[in-house]
């Protein structure tokens, strides 16, 4: 910024940041004089000055009267430095590449952190913007160009600990195995003979790399990780918001341990590499919460490959308006949901939201009224308000047993965790013509394609008819960041293709996905469902006949009312929820009546 700042180094004095402040005229006299009494207090001296001034409370005269949090006070003092301002998405930081640079203890002494390194290039992290000293170190050691970027302080100490902390593990982890081969069962047998591994799944270390990557995870919102084995590393990966992204690469050592810890902490045979396994963890978040892990293995080509899939309860069970029901569908929902004798089900892809859907719903009926029994395969979630079975395929218990111990138990509604075969399906038919609500999921890409799918499994078509009170189809779509979605103009033929064969208007408006900080310049932060809703009708029901056509039966929906899984994401479109590109992406084509 001024030319003065280059010829020595010294620390971000508060008393100047405040004058900064007072010249852009974002501090009112009473702010300026509270902020220089913080800054004399004693308790206040080892604190960054933009700590300091958060903790003021400041009121940003020029922002509607605002308090100035801390990261506003940082991306405004990067514009007044004219340094670029750099938000730490850790997704996208090679871990082991930047902690090598420096010791932990260099860069906490002049707080940065490396953030990128190439061959031509450095690209630094800084909370100490007139502290250059390090600079001249940094030459020595790399011949590229040195760039400083300005960061939230508080930011680049938890992230310096994080980085730091698992690369210290990860390096405890190999020492300790001493560069040893991977144990495990690889297809390919490209080993060295002369080589064995022991790297125990115990070891601190391990134990270390695992606790921070369950809570890494829940810190980045997502909803499964993937470990996945390849011929010289293991590759980590994060489902977040639907999309997978690239976390982390681990020695073929190092991975085969952190996969026993796992194992063992979801109570799993760590001896069985051979067969797929399924298991699950019980932790808590950084804030207390509690959350279920269900964990499954398979067996590949270079070893092991497990998947866990996170069930944050604040995401299994939350409110129909949260689900992204309209008020249309929420009344057909609750119509059929209210009926006290019927089949009910939710189709769609795996990841589609299916589970949320269910527990929600069953939320809300399971009153102390109803006896709400469910068999699933396995439990998602302990629910109190629930009789929860889980089947047993080693002990003969599966869904259709279940079923038929569930009748057994006076119950009023029945939740079956999956529709697979024909013997599940007849006791799902049984039930519900002996005055039971069931509810249960089936795989279709459709909601009419639900009534297919049971005749192809041998249900007779009189049945159905009787039975199925209505199928429900859905999807998950992302939802734009509020903070950075921008308006834009309507391209009139991609609408046309969206909403076609129907004649919707386009809006005078919709919103594209930028990118910020706040969701990791992706454009968009969470997901909500788009639904299809088939209520099964006399009209209908003439249809529903063994040899019956999907597509003679979705036309009939459609004219009786049902709107395609397109339809409902165009209304998102319309409201600035989503983009059209998205739901394009997610929803299937819609048929031509």
């Amino acid at each position: 910024m001024r030319e003065e700042h280059k010829s020595e180094d010294r620390k971000l004095d508060i008393n100047q940041v405040v004058k900064w402040l007072q010249e852009d005229g974002m501090l009112s006299a009473k702010d300026v004089e509270k902020c220089r009494q913080y800054a004399v207090a004693k308790i206040n001296i080892n604190k960054h000055p933009l700590k300091v001034l958060a903790e003021c409370e400041l009121t940003d005269q020029g922002q509607l009267g605002n308090l100035l949090t801390q990261e506003d006070l940082t991306q405004w003092l990067a514009k007044k430095l004219t340094m670029p301002y750099y938000y730490f998405d850790p997704l996208k930081i090679d871990v082991p590449t930047v902690t090598a640079l420096f010791s932990k203890a260099y860069a906490g002494n002049y707080n940065i952190l490396p953030i990128k390194i190439d061959a031509d290039e450095i690209v630094v992290a800084t909370a100490e913007p007139f502290i250059r000293a390090w600079q001249l170190d940094l030459a020595k050691m790399h011949q590229g160009k040195i760039r400083c970027v300005f960061s939230n302080p508080d930011e680049i100490k938890r992230y310096l600990d994080e980085f730091y902390n698992f690369s210290k593990s990860l390096k405890g982890a190999q020492t300790h195995n001493d560069g040893r081969a991977a144990e495990g069962q690889n297809f390919e047998q490209l080993v060295e003979l002369s080589k064995s591994a022991d790297l125990d799944a115990n070891n601190q270390h391990v134990v270390n790399l695992v606790n921070w990557l369950l809570q890494y995870a829940f810190d980045q919102r997502a909803s499964d990780i993937h470990i996945e084995p390849r011929r010289q590393q293991g590759n980590v990966r994060f489902r977040i918001d639907g999309i997978l992204h690239n976390v982390y690469q681990l020695p073929m050592p190092i991975m085969n341990a952190v996969l026993s810890r796992l194992k063992i902490l979801g109570r799993m045979n760590i001896a069985e590499k051979r067969l797929p396994q399924d298991g699950r963890i019980k932790t808590q978040n950084s804030n207390g919460k509690e959350i279920e892990l269900r964990l499954s293995t398979m067996p590949t080509a270079f070893g092991e490959k497990l998947v866990m899939r996170i069930f944050d309860p604040e995401v299994l069970l939350r409110d129909y308006e949260q689900l992204g029901f309209n008020k249309q569908e929420l009344a057909t929902w609750n119509r059929m949901t209210s009926q006290t004798h019927g089949i009910i089900l939710v189709t769609g892809p795996t990841g589609s939201g299916k589970t949320t859907t269910l527990y929600s719903t069953l939320k809300r009926l399971a009153t102390s009224e109803i006896n709400l029994c469910t068999v699933e395969d396995p439990i998602e979630q302990i629910v109190p308000a629930f009789n929860q079975m889980q089947t047993q395929a080693n002990i003969g218990l599966d869904f259709a047993s279940g079923i038929r111990t569930l009748l057994r138990q006076d119950p009023d509604i029945i939740m079956v965790g999956e529709i697979r075969d024909l013997e599940t399906a007849e006791m799902a038919v049984q039930a519900s013509l002996t005055g039971h609500l069931v509810i249960s999921t089936l795989h279709t890409n459709s909601a009419p394609a639900a009534v297919t799918r049971l005749l192809n499994l041998g249900v007779p078509g009189y049945l159905i008819q009787q039975t199925i009170l209505g199928v429900m189809a859905q999807r998950l779509i992302r939802v734009l960041c509020r903070q950075c979605k921008t308006a834009t103009e309507v391209d009139e033929a991609q609408w046309q293709a969206l909403v076609a064969p129907f004649k919707v208007a386009s809006p005078k408006q919709i919103y594209k996905a930028v990118g910020c900080k706040s969701c990791r310049n992706t454009g968009f932060a969470g997901r909500i469902g788009i639904y299809e809703i088939f209520e099964n009708n006399p009209a209908l029901q003439k249809l529903i006949v063994t040899g019956c056509d999907t597509l003679l039966l979705q036309r009939q929906a459609i004219r009786e009312g049902m709107r395609p899984l397109r339809l409902s994401g165009a209304e998102k479109v319309a409201a600035g929820i989503t983009t059209m590109e998205e739901v394009l992406r997610v929803a299937p084509e819609q048929i031509d009546f």
